[in-house]
């Protein structure tokens, strides 16, 4: 059993209080109360109890943090360069300042410049923590004096050191194409060091770690430190890295913290008093990625296991030092948590692992018991520890705990002291057994991708949460981190519907657990559980629906995670990564959607909503995978139905994605036959990764690749082909042989399919396909159209082609809708009434992006008549084809928007007739109105009613439109 002193200290950040609901004073139709927020002595995890030492360091790291960049008056600089000397790939220049400078090249594409303000190389507090590889062989660089600055060369890159001032310039091989160049000198002061850098016309930056909010970062000013607040625009865990649109990335090499302004001139601040920074050129971000993880190491492999759900709570309450309720029923004593696992196999809910203490207290009892019970049911065990790791070396290697969750109230400090933690929970995992290191941590850094899953931390079960939640975990990838997540539904408050939607999105993630233990009551009077078994219909059928859908593209997803072992390009995808020359894709506007893997786009549902809007498709053809109905982009898809159980997910064309047979989890039923879905256009191919799942064999090349290519026509009528190639490699448990399917997408049946020179047996009907042990069937009511192949019995080691003779493929519906109009430039020109006292609700809520606040009109006075209205500057002038109206997101009622009239005009004084005129629906859902597309720069919603008659008050959450930029 473990305890620990704890001395509990109020939390960083803004007070966490009930929010106040806007109401009319006795006003008969008052909003209901709010959820309960967690009081002061409500324990929690991640963040609730710190000790003194830590919440010291953060507050420091936080004065540090929002200092910015020093001020010129106070700050140094090297001066003028006098002269460079050489020694093999490393290069020194001399100033007047005294100062030095180093150049060290470690590859043709990968060089570090050190600069000490006192000329000496003496003072690297990094070490080899965070780049571990240096050195990739002799670089045979060259250097010519080129007048007003030197020049350093390598195939990939020029290096230009200008002599007066002492300024860096980096060009591509030909020393023509800028990649960045410093606007003026770097300068350093006792505490802080900044660098400038000229920002290009249309440069975009991102990364900076788990950083909670859009991923594109062009004129935000980022925090790279630690704060633990958990909140949108904070850092969960940063990372000193970013990378640029014009093909570089750069790491800080330092645990000191720092921010990041994203303007022009480009401003990078860490504090301390000296600059060292690794540099990494590419093509495409995808090679910045590999070549920063070649140097800080690559993302490990997570055991297949832990891309199952995992779930966490504390079931040992009865110990006297647990800081929660000790009367929690079914989780009096550790082994009690094997009732909950038998609870999911009984629910046939998939599920991989638990973490069956929360630290704070709880401890354990009878671990191994525990851990042998929960493996009877295809559960692995970890701990979650807030007192440090003193007895890991027994918890693995006797108990047979296998994975491990560190916790602020330990490594709270960050920087170094949460790097040694995590390095501390690999090694004693990886010591005690031959299992792969699996971590979770909150405050990680560069480097932490090869040790650690990162997570949001302790985070509420909102609309809003989910929202930021989005671009945060796909933003995440952008610094090299696969395995990055927030708890389902978070940690606090939380309800069915907002479980649903989040554990549907976080499902095509690599790696996603839930928290218990502090959420909403559920599903009765003691018990707080968040575990998706726990829930009723609807919730329970739709959670298990999205479970065994992962667990059905395990194989998929689990070499998404091998592509990012090898090549630091993450599973989960900002669609930037996919297509970077796509100027729609390289900004937030899709930040609210993700790649998973290279074959599905995900449009997560963040609002209280049947209806999806502003998804977009990039250039080529997209197939619902629900219904198989394709659409070609690029473009927008609005008006997109979905109900509680979709989850919009779209398959990119030339897909060939690899799906097991129905388990609740890994190791549950063989692997007997491997189903390929397929979406075939063009030519194509997919090359799938297996290995043993748990151990660290694979590093030895205990692992096989089978690549299957698709050869097909780019429309119409044609043979389509899938080649399948003998497995490359073997390991332990590898299957000598078995069954290959094939569900093949298409508009009309084929003449014929064959396997190499035999023909397959056309079948009647889907029960004669599945009876049969091989044949083929078109069933064209199967998601508009899908053709069953059954090729029958081979060895991994032969290969085999199938041919399907004819095939139609289906035809793609354009999409041509508008587009989301950025909120960036929007101002709110006026609004006719806004509370101010009490509660904020100022008009500008409306349209600030965060669907956490609201506008409400006035109430805490006389209350202003109806009608009010809201008029918004767009910034620009737009072609305006719809608006959006999201109630507040509160779970107060009052203000929602009855009947509404919606303008659109050059001119706030003559706004002519409206464009749309209606009655919103009294619900707290989002909801549009789409309308003849017309030209303005202004735009005018006004509230005639209020839904409900419930009194003369209008609020909202947000004010969206959709359109086109026009002279």
């Amino acid at each position: 059993m473990r305890s620990a002193l704890r001395i509990p200290l109020p939390r960083l950040g803004r007070p966490h209080r009930p929010p106040r609901r806007p109401h009319a004073p006795n006003a008969p139709h008052a909003p209901q109360a709010p959820n309960a927020p967690r009081t002061p002595n409500t324990p929690g995890r991640a963040g609730r109890r710190r000790t003194a030492v830590a919440v010291v360091l953060l507050l420091l790291a936080g004065l540090f943090a929002v200092a910015g960049p020093a001020s010129a008056a106070r700050a140094t600089t090297a001066g003028n360069a006098t002269r460079v000397t050489r020694s093999g790939d490393t290069f020194t220049v001399a100033t007047t300042g005294g100062a030095a400078a180093r150049i060290q090249l470690a590859r043709a594409d990968i060089f570090r410049i050190w600069l000490s303000p006192n000329g000496a190389f003496t003072n690297d507090p990094a070490g080899s923590d965070l780049a571990v590889t240096t050195s990739f062989g002799s670089v045979g660089a060259t250097l010519a004096d080129a007048g007003s600055y030197w020049r350093i060369g390598t195939s990939a890159i020029t290096l230009r050191i200008n002599k007066a001032p002492l300024t860096f310039a980096l060009y591509r091989a030909d020393n023509a194409t800028l990649l960045w160049a410093e606007s003026q000198p770097t300068s350093w002061t006792n505490s802080q060091t900044t660098q400038y850098l000229s920002r290009a016309a249309d440069e975009q930056f991102y990364g900076t770690g788990l950083h909670l909010g859009e991923w594109a970062l062009r004129d935000k000013t980022v925090p790279v430190a630690v704060s633990n607040q958990w909140t949108e625009n904070s850092n969960a865990s940063p990372a000193p890295f970013y990378m640029s649109t014009n093909g570089y990335g750069v790491m800080r090499n330092t645990w000191a913290p720092g921010s990041y302004n994203f303007g022009a001139p480009t401003q990078l601040t860490h504090n301390e008093s000296r600059f060292d920074a690794w540099y990494f050129a590419g093509n495409t971000l995808k090679d910045v990625l590999n070549a920063y993880t070649d140097v800080t190491g690559k993302p490990f492999l997570a055991p297949i296991w832990g891309l199952e759900l995992g779930n966490a709570d504390c079931f040992n309450a009865s110990n006297p030092s647990y800081t929660g309720d000790h009367n929690r029923l079914r989780h009096q004593t550790t082994p009690d948590v094997v009732g909950y696992a038998t609870d999911a196999r009984a629910a046939d809910m998939p599920s991989g692992w638990f973490l069956p203490n929360d630290g704070y207290g709880c401890g354990y009892t009878d671990l191994p018991t525990a851990a042998a019970g929960l493996n009877d049911r295809g559960f692995h065990t970890g701990l979650w520890t807030s007192t440090g790791l003193s007895n890991i070396d027994w918890e693995v290697g006797t108990a047979g705990s296998r994975a491990v969750k560190t916790d602020v109230a330990w490594i709270g400090g960050g920087y170094k002291t949460a790097f040694t933690g995590v390095n501390q929970a690999v090694a004693g995992i990886e010591n005690n057994s031959d299992g792969r290191r699996f971590v979770w941590t909150v405050d990680g850094w560069a480097g932490t991708q090869r040790n650690a899953v990162v997570w949001t931390g302790d985070t509420h079960g909102t609309w809003d949460a989910m929202r930021w939640h989005v671009p945060s975990i796909a933003g995440a990838g952008l610094s090299g981190l696969n395995y990055a997540s927030g708890d389902v539904d978070g940690i606090y408050d939380g309800s069915p519907k907002t479980y649903v939607r989040d554990l549907q999105w976080k499902a095509f993630t690599p790696a996603f657990m839930t928290m218990s233990g502090w959420g909403a009551t559920n599903p009765a009077a003691g018990y707080n559980d968040k575990q998706p078994w726990r829930y009723a219909d609807p919730y329970l059928s739709i959670n298990r629906k999205y479970l065994q859908l992962k667990m059905r593209l395990m194989p998929y997803m689990y070499t998404m995670s091998r592509v990012a072992t090898d090549t630091g390009v993450p599973a989960t995808r900002a669609m930037v990564l996919e297509y970077p020359d796509d100027p729609v894709a390289r900004g937030n506007l899709t930040s609210g959607q993700f790649m998973a893997g290279d074959a599905f786009l995900v449009a997560p549902v963040v609002s209280d909503t049947s209806v999806r809007d502003g998804i977009y498709l990039p250039a080529g053809t997209w197939t619902d995978y629900w219904t198989g109905k394709a659409y070609t982009g690029p473009g927008w898809l609005n008006g997109y139905s979905a109900p509680l159980d979709t989850l919009p997910l779209f398959v990119k064309s030339g897909a060939a994605v690899p799906m097991w047979p129905q388990m609740n989890y890994t190791g549950e039923k063989p692997v007997s036959t491997l189903t390929y879905d397929v979406y075939p256009r063009g030519n194509s191919s997919f090359t799938l990764y297996e290995d043993d799942g748990t151990t660290r064999a694979y590093r030895s090349g205990a692992s096989s690749r089978q690549r299957v290519d698709v050869t097909a026509p780019n429309g119409g009528s044609g043979d389509v082909t899938l080649a399948v190639a003998a497995a490359n490699g073997s390991y332990a448990g590898q299957p000598a042989a078995r069954d290959y399917e094939f569900t093949v997408h298409a508009a009309a049946a084929p003449s014929s399919v064959t396997v190499g020179a035999t023909a397959l047996a056309q079948l009647t009907s889907k029960a004669a396909y599945d009876a049969a042990s091989t044949g083929w069937y078109f069933d064209a009511a199967d998601r508009s159209g899908t053709l069953w192949i059954k090729a029958g019995h081979h060895a991994v080691a032969g290969a085999f082609t199938v041919t399907a003779t004819g095939l139609t493929l289906p035809s793609g519906t354009p999409v041509t809708a508008n587009g989301p109009i950025p909120q960036t430039n929007w101002k709110v020109v006026s609004a006719d009434s806004q509370e101010t006292a009490g509660e904020n609700g100022a008009a500008a809520n409306a349209i600030d992006g965060n669907s956490g606040t609201i506008w409400h009109t006035q109430w805490s006075g006389t209350a202003a008549p109806l009608p009010h209205e809201i008029q918004i500057d767009l910034g620009a002038r737009y072609s305006v084809d719809s608006l959006g109206y999201l109630p507040r997101q509160d779970g107060g009622v009052n203000g929602r928007i009855g009947d509404y009239e919606i303008y659109v005009s050059d001119s706030t004084t003559s706004w002519g007739s409206p464009v749309a005129t209606g009655t919103f629906a009294d619900t707290g859902t989002a909801q549009r109105v789409g309308f003849t597309p017309k030209n303005g720069r202004y735009l005018r919603l006004r509230a005639l009613s209020e839904a409900g008659n419930r009194g003369p008050w209008t609020s909202a959450a947000e004010i969206t439109a959709t359109g086109t930029a026009v002279p």
